[in-house]
């Protein structure tokens, strides 16, 4: 018995030297793995290095049929990711809001269409008068380099740093009052090596 409990225990203490409260899982890997503490709507990455990258997210513009645009197109700009349906309450509320930011701040401002048809999206976008642009993708694939990111959650906004690092996650409808002064703070951040 005095075997069997002492081969536990050694195998419960390997377990837990594997662990690690550090940040060396996103420096030395820097992918995004999301985590939503507590089940918290609002989730903000500070300090900056413990914000990780991802990628893959591309595919097909909205506005110009056969275009793939993404992310990547972006760097060194603070970017606004807002993932939303034409189908969506609370999209069409935030719609505004979202162009606002784009207009008067200096950051991309760049959606992405889920669960939608194209038709549907292009009238949406052009009776609100919305210019920035949407990444078609109605089976939600571009959010795969999202690890653990909840593809159900419409709308929802992720925004990225100049470094294309995720620095905040919102599930839940966004508003310019609390959209811009995080992107304010981020375009005031000093310039780091990517992580």
């Amino acid at each position: 018995m005095n075997r069997l409990r002492a081969a536990a225990l050694a195998l419960v203490a390997l377990l837990l030297a594997g662990c690690s409260s550090t940040q060396e899982a996103v420096a030395t890997g820097g992918d995004f793995q999301f985590v939503a503490p507590g089940g918290q709507t609002t989730i903000f990455y500070d300090p900056p290095e413990s914000r990780g990258t991802v990628d893959g997210i591309t595919g097909e513009s909205l506005l110009h049929e056969g275009t793939t645009i993404g992310l990547a197109d972006h760097a060194g700009k603070v970017v606004v990711l807002n993932i939303w349906g034409s189908w969506c309450g609370p999209c069409r509320e935030e719609m505004p809001d979202l162009q606002f930011i784009g207009n008067e701040t200096g950051a991309v401002v760049l959606g992405l269409d889920v669960r939608d048809v194209r038709q549907d999206a292009l009238d949406f976008v052009r009776n609100r008068g919305i210019t920035f642009d949407s990444i078609f993708d109605p089976p939600a694939r571009a959010l795969a380099g999202l690890s653990g990111y909840p593809r159900n959650v419409v709308p929802s906004t992720i925004v990225f740093d100049e470094q294309q690092r995720v620095a905040a996650v919102y599930l839940t409808k966004i508003r310019v009052a609390e959209l811009i002064p995080v992107v304010e703070r981020l375009q005031a951040e000093s310039p780091a090596a990517p992580a």
